[in-house]
């Protein structure tokens, strides 16, 4: 991975966390349970810069979501690694549908962005389920009920959904797409 794709994932890991901020602030569904928008960033980064920077944007991006809902919240420990993991797996995916769709060279990308953007979330959703049914009693002790973690995926699900409109909507804007595709680009020192 180039300078310029650390700097991406840092960047688009960066903007998880903001945005993950502004809506567990504001979006706070229940105790422990808040909108989460972080994988706009994560998305982002896997479509554009492929499945490693979108791996590394995704471990980024979990770590204040990890924060919240592990030390500060009910997931101890457990929580700040998990979180990212989680993340991490959305981005690996979004980079691999996107490399494997040939996605920045195809006509219609919005089209294809919206239910890519679904699939690049299935492992992180297995992941999620494991994690509160396995992992989480595992080492935290306790059982959740099973309403409870369905309650958390179906959260999930409407929130990737929404995002995959967003997603899609960025792909498809040409001003959004010549501002990203010019971070990738590189340029030739002209010669003296």
């Amino acid at each position: 991975m180039n300078t310029k794709n650390i700097a991406f994932a840092i960047m688009m890991g960066a903007l998880g966390n903001v945005l993950f901020l502004i809506s567990y602030l504001t979006g706070q569904i229940a105790q422990g349970i808040a909108l989460d928008l972080s994988l706009i960033g994560v998305f982002i980064a896997g479509f554009y810069g492929g499945p490693i920077t979108g791996l590394a944007a995704g471990l980024i991006a979990g770590i204040i979501p990890g924060v919240m809902f592990g030390p500060l919240g009910n997931g101890g420990a457990l929580g700040l690694i998990g979180l990212p993991i989680g993340k991490a797996l959305t981005g690996l995916t979004t980079g691999l549908i996107a490399k494997a769709l040939k996605l920045q060279q195809r006509k219609h990308q919005s089209l294809i962005t919206a239910p890519a953007t679904l699939l690049a979330y299935i492992p992180e959703g297995v992941f999620t389920y494991a994690y509160f049914s396995l992992l989480l009693p595992l080492f935290m002790g306790g059982m959740l009920p099973m309403a409870v973690i369905f309650t958390i995926l179906l959260k999930a699900m409407g929130e990737v959904i929404v995002m995959s409109v967003i997603m899609a909507a960025l792909i498809g804007n040409t001003g959004f797409k010549d501002f990203v595709n010019a971070h990738f680009r590189v340029t030739i020192p002209k010669e003296k």
